[in-house]
């Protein structure tokens, strides 16, 4: 076959899904960044590219439950098949499974053509008998029985490794567990931060009115909203004019936990990609000093393209290790580790199968680390804020215990003085959970420095 002829088996969104989904697989590549590439290119329509997101999100997302659901049917050792093969027979049966407006015929046919070109005749019979096998049997599929084994039915029917279940069960219990991993399997949608230097809420929420683009606000910060049509906000120039940003409310709270003052000089360790450094510089109203520092000079180039846009003109921006920056004490420092992202599942399925248990203990390593230098470069008196979008304790509240031993100097200030108390926990912490506070998971707490 030639390089041309390759290239065209995998068009359309079912066979541009196939693609990036054997890449993911392959790959250490994150899927965010594969469909980005996709979904920028102008020769695709609109409708299509809302199939491809729909479909690559949604197979990664159920991924342990579909395999579960085609290996019932499969003749032959599923989990060794071929990738394309395997891929094929996932995007189709996510398509029957989950999305009730493409009729199973269309969902079927594409993937057996698909097969047809690549691997011939005898495996497209394969996969069109698979599928059809799966569609006249739909009502009866059954599952792992929960009585029997708690973790295998809740890896296999909310689809997650097995691991991750084993570690929240005993943790949250059976119920608490469950409403956690159904959380996690939902689309998040759109949340934005009002940049109060260039526009008042009020003023921006009458633009949204005259424009009858629907939102609602946030529950606990209020320049935060939650919208549905964000190509709707592009029409206005909002964006380009630095009205607002994109981001989650959980990013906001270890900013507001600094309790920004203008005049202050402040440090985010790790500074990428840059939304939390452009949300100290609003709430210090562009006035005082911030140090962003990032490990990779492109990646502050990302983050002073934001502040451009925001019209945001003090940081200055320095290339370092966040575990080894030499640098003057600052007032406050903002230590926004590098972790396992178990909070953010939402938005990047992938992370559930691109972890295991020897990842976070890997991370804690280069987060005490940087915690450390985050020790040494904050004055007396001054405050640093740590913080990650994870939910496990090693990473979080058992790190900082350890930390508050060896450091008598610091103590954590309650969090509920700055932030609203159904977000902080009984050590006085922020500890979000996107079944309870409708936001991704996150841990951050207040560290002050003795005089």
């Amino acid at each position: 076959m030639e390089i041309d002829d390759k290239i065209n088996i995998y068009q359309g969104p079912r066979g541009t899904a196939i693609r990036i989904l054997n890449r993911v697989e392959r790959t250490d590549a994150y899927l965010d960044k594969l469909l980005d590439i996709e979904l920028n290119r102008k020769e695709i329509s609109d409708l299509d590219k809302g199939l491809l997101n729909e479909i690559v999100h949604g197979v990664i997302r159920w991924k342990n439950r579909l395999d579960w659901v085609i290996n019932g049917f499969y003749n032959g050792n599923y989990h060794k098949t071929e990738i394309n093969l395997k891929n094929a027979l996932r995007v189709a049966a996510y398509q029957i499974l989950f999305l009730q407006r493409i009729p199973n015929h269309a969902a079927v046919n594409e993937s057996v053509e698909f097969i047809k070109r690549l691997n011939g005749e005898k495996a497209a019979n394969l996969v069109n008998a698979v599928l059809r096998n799966i569609i006249r049997n739909l009502a009866s599929i059954r599952y792992p029985e929960p009585e029997v084994d708690a973790v295998h039915y809740l890896s296999v029917y909310y689809s997650y490794p097995n691991w991750m279940v084993k570690r929240w069960l005993p943790r949250f219990g059976y119920e608490e567990t469950e409403k956690l991993l159904i959380a996690y399997n939902q689309i998040p949608g759109i949340t934005i931060r009002i940049n109060k230097m260039r526009c008042e809420p009020a003023k921006f929420l009458s633009i949204l009115d005259a424009a009858a683009i629907q939102y609602h606000g946030s529950e606990y910060i209020d320049y935060y909203l939650k919208v549905t049509n964000l190509s709707a906000l592009s029409d206005l120039n909002l964006f380009q004019d630095g009205c607002f940003s994109i981001q989650d409310e959980s990013a906001a709270l270890p900013t507001m936990l600094l309790n920004l003052q203008p005049g202050e000089r402040v440090i985010d360790l790790c500074a990428a990609p840059g939304g939390k450094t452009t949300h100290i510089a609003e709430l210090m109203r562009n006035q005082g000093s911030i140090i962003a520092v990032d490990k990779y000079d492109y990646k502050l180039g990302l983050i002073k393209t934001s502040c451009e846009r925001l019209g945001i003109t003090i940081v200055d921006y320095k290339v370092s290790d966040a575990g080894e920056l030499d640098d003057l004490p600052a007032d406050k420092v903002l230590a926004d580790v590098p972790c396992s992202g178990l909070g953010v599942l939402r938005k990047k399925p992938d992370i559930k199968w691109k972890r295991d248990i020897s990842d976070i203990n890997k991370l804690i390593g280069y987060q005490k680390s940087i915690l450390e230098n985050a020790a040494k470069l904050t004055k007396p008196g001054g405050v640093i804020v740590y913080s990650t979008c994870t939910t496990e304790p090693e990473e979080n509240m058992l790190l900082i215990q350890e930390f508050l031993k060896s450091h008598p100097e610091f103590s954590i200030d309650d969090a509920s003085k700055y932030v609203n108390h159904e977000l902080v926990n009984n050590s006085g912490c922020v500890e979000t959970f996107p079944h309870k506070h409708h936001m991704d998971g996150s841990f951050a707490v207040r560290l002050v420095k003795s005089s």
